[in-house]
């Protein structure tokens, strides 16, 4: 049996910035252990970009969570030379009075964010590529933008292990247990004994920590590329990352990293799933064709036709509160909820507090007796939230 100080199990997106956080620490043995390849294209993370936004809509309680990630992300920038953060701004379109906008502007007033206010008719000539209705307004999150997660991922691997981190590829964790001398964890590689395990499991966790079975439900999260006529028009310097909301339509994306597309994406109606083997795998043609013709409602001069797809999944809680918690020997960090890797910096400098006993922000919400205390109010997650 091997023996490390602490065990990160995951190195997705939680994972990686854990154990980058945690290779810092002089004196600390650090591994980790990953079921796939390093940056892999099963994780909740994959599909090249994700908007990152300061102006959320979910209220303020992620706004110091988010500042505080993007120092972090231009620090691992930093650290391994590596573009990951495209700082274009954010533009979330809907129309006035909509409320996810009402409170996004309540919070950059609240916050004192930078940001611009456009009419309809500043909507039209400042950015054409958007077919805008009479009576859209938008709002301009200047620190928002896109991030590439995939480049992400892979920055704070090789930094961790640049700092001496282990870590162990195409190694699926059998299952854990907490003993008086620490956590064991069974591999098909082998067995590790650890002093603190980081669980950063993600859509996984529930098969390795039981209690989280009632909690967390999996929402598909489906993702496409569309190409433009004029690709010019849809680069990061003149095409934000964005929001639109039309009626009960929602669609999201970010500028072209790769030349010729852009990513625009909108879900059809999946239901929610409790294990990740249930989870399709692929749009159907029928749901491609009606993104499409959505998109071609929103955006000016595209192919209707995606040029890419792919689907996803994350591990949804009912009130969209990530799970933050240390019980034991065992940290766990889940359920970000679909809007969660814009902060996992920020989670990964707590995994690596509460591994240490360091002081920390953790908003005690995050708690899972917390959040098991509103599941029993709230009911489990059912897709759209409560």
């Amino acid at each position: 049996m091997q023996k490390t100080d602490v065990l990160v199990v995951g190195a997705g997106a939680v994972g990686s910035m854990a154990l980058w956080q945690l290779s810092k620490r002089e004196g600390l043995d650090v591994v980790g252990i990953e079921q796939y390849g390093r940056v892999h294209s099963h994780g909740s993370y994959a599909g090249e970009s994700r908007v990152f936004r300061t102006a959320v809509h979910e209220g303020g309680t992620y706004v110091r969570m988010i500042q505080r990630s993007r120092d972090l992300w231009r620090e691992l920038e930093r650290d391994s030379g590596r573009d990951i953060y495209a700082e274009v701004g954010c533009l979330s379109i809907a129309p006035k009075g909509f409320a996810d906008l009402e409170v996004a502007l309540g919070t950059v007033r609240e916050f004192d964010l930078p940001h611009r206010v456009f009419t309809t008719e500043d909507l039209r000539v400042e950015y054409p590529q958007h077919l805008v209705n009479d009576g859209d307004v938008a709002l301009f999150d200047e620190h928002g933008g896109g991030l590439r997660p995939e480049v992400a991922v892979m920055s704070a691997l090789d930094v961790a292990e640049q700092n001496g981190a282990k870590l162990f590829f195409n190694t699926a964790v059998i299952d854990i247990e907490e003993r008086e001398q620490g956590v064991v964890v069974r591999t098909t590689q082998g067995t590790w004994l650890a002093d603190t395990v980081v669980m950063a499991s993600g859509s996984w966790s529930t098969r390795l920590r039981p209690e989280l079975k009632e909690l967390l439900r999996l929402q598909v999260l489906g993702l496409t590329w569309f190409m433009p006529r004029e690709p010019e028009a849809f680069v990061p310097e003149r095409f934000p990352a964005f929001l639109r909301d039309v009626g009960s339509v929602h669609f999201f994306g970010a500028p072209s990293f790769d030349g010729y597309s852009f990513k625009a994406c909108t879900n059809p109606e999946w239901p929610v799933f409790r294990d990740v083997s249930e989870v399709p795998t692929h749009h159907t043609r029928e749901e491609l064709i009606r993104i499409g013709q959505r998109a071609s409602e929103l955006f000016a001069g595209i192919n209707p036709e995606p040029v890419r797809e792919s689907v996803h999944h994350c591990a949804y809680t009912p009130d969209r509160l990530p799970v933050v918690d240390s019980t034991g020997r065992v940290v766990t960090i889940a359920g970000l909820s679909g809007h969660g890797f814009k902060f996992v910096p920020q989670l990964g400098e707590w995994a690596a507090q509460l591994v240490l006993g360091e002081e920390h922000s953790v908003d005690p919400r995050f708690a899972l007796a917390e959040h098991m205390k509103r599941l029993a109010e709230l009911g489990p997650y059912t897709g759209g939230g409560h």
